[in-house]
């Protein structure tokens, strides 16, 4: 979908464990900052688009989770739209809240992702991401694994791993390990991944985890799931992210300084691809979506400035940089170890942190990556600034569907 409305206005918290702040709360402070942000008055929302992905397994808020938290801050009246699409829902809110505006329908929209995953029962946040699959398959989660792992010339047996990590940590082992096979990437690489976004994430006061990480401490430390230790695996945490969008005629009318325009942003889902024969990453549903959105915009990979990419797992991230078109099929470990992908780059990704180390509230992660590369399209992100940067891309993905991400979401930004 190409568009034409513009981010007026961002905000977020520090992501991490927030136990002394409520859902609500945790929101309100997001969508405080964006409308600050922007210079408009709560008053002026004319609809909003609510992101949250656990609140029923987690909190146990269901059903008007959006009306709920903003109600608290007494915002009222307006249409309120509650998205849950795994990982992807307030990328998802976005991209839906957008072809409102683009249509003529409102001038003035608030989107926030949202999420708390901490919970003194660990096995309830664990239990969030069970239910990220088709759960009345037999084997449920476990059927994805199996099905990858035949994909990567292995077996697969059950270790129990709802009782001890998320069931997609076995799903990103798979794919990393069928990677390791046709392309002979190692965990040396996967380890490069973690160091880098280590470092950017240094930078990013509002990442969960500051802390730099080599790559020999990547390697040596606690394995979850082979080949992935504890720093390749992206942590639960709470958090918020808001961003305020504008039609073209409200932009103009505000006169907004380094504006920020919404070019394309392109939702897609999985299918069943032993049904098309044909199993290869061209096919993804990644790649459909980043291939839509490049051909809405106008663009191709080589015009990106940055990136904020679905690093969920640090193999997912070298994954990722072919199936966007920044390096060929196989060669994202030598795209990483070039430097490209570092602050400085060429073509830098995940500045701040990425979701292994700015953090993953699923909820939030879609709206997170937008305040993010808004900030960078204005020149705003300090020590972490990419140099001139015109053009930026965010992807996210969540869920699984046979041996792929259930639902993807592509957007490209500009700035004007």
């Amino acid at each position: 979908m190409k568009t034409n409305a513009y981010v007026a206005g961002v905000g977020m918290t520090r992501f991490g464990k927030h136990g002394d702040k409520t859902l609500k709360a945790l929101a309100a402070e997001a969508i405080r900052a964006a409308l600050a942000d922007a210079g408009l008055d709560a008053r002026m929302l004319q609809a909003a688009w609510m992101g949250n992905a656990a609140a029923g397994v987690v909190t146990g808020q269901e059903m008007i989770r959006g009306e709920v938290a903003l109600r608290g801050m007494g915002i009222g009246r307006i249409p309120v739209v509650n998205i849950e699409n795994a990982c992807a829902s307030s990328s998802t809110a976005l991209q839906q809240a957008a072809a409102f505006v683009m249509a003529g329908l409102y001038d003035v929209v608030l989107v926030c992702g949202y999420e708390k995953l901490f919970h003194e029962d660990k096995a309830r946040s664990l239990g969030a991401f069970l239910s990220a699959v088709d759960v009345e398959d037999p084997e449920g989660a476990l059927n994805v694994v199996k099905q990858l792992a035949r994909a990567a010339g292995e077996s697969y047996e059950s270790d129990g791993p709802s009782a001890a990590r998320s069931v997609f940590m076995d799903i990103y082992a798979m794919m990393a390990r069928a990677h390791m096979k046709a392309y002979g990437t190692t965990a040396g690489d996967f380890a490069r991944v973690v160091e880098k976004n280590a470092f950017h994430g240094s930078l990013n006061p509002r990442a969960q985890f500051r802390e730099r990480v080599s790559v020999e401490d990547a390697l040596n430390a606690r394995s979850i799931v082979a080949p992935l230790t504890l720093p390749m695996c992206s942590p639960i945490g709470d958090g918020a992210a808001a961003v305020v969008l504008v039609s073209a005629r409200k932009a103009r009318e505000m006169s907004l300084v380094r504006p920020v325009r919404m070019v394309a942003s392109v939702l897609a889902t999985g299918w069943d691809r032993d049904q098309d024969r044909d199993d290869g990453q061209h096919d993804s549903v990644g790649a459909l979506a980043a291939r839509a959105a490049y051909e809405a915009a106008g663009i191709d990979p080589r015009d990106l400035s940055c990136v904020e990419l679905h690093d969920a797992s640090a193999p997912s991230e070298l994954i990722a940089y072919e199936y966007l078109g920044l390096c060929a099929e196989g060669a994202g470990a030598s795209l990483l170890a070039a430097g490209d992908t570092r602050l400085g780059g060429r073509i830098p990704v995940n500045v701040s942190g990425g979701l292994l180390r700015k953090g993953h509230p699923v909820g939030a992660t879609g709206c997170a990556q937008i305040v993010e590369l808004t900030e960078q399209l204005q020149g705003r992100s300090g020590a972490r600034q990419v140099e001139g940067a015109r053009i930026a891309l965010a992807h996210n993905g969540g869920g699984a569907i046979g041996v792929d991400a259930a639902v993807t979401v592509v957007t490209i930004l500009q700035r004007e």
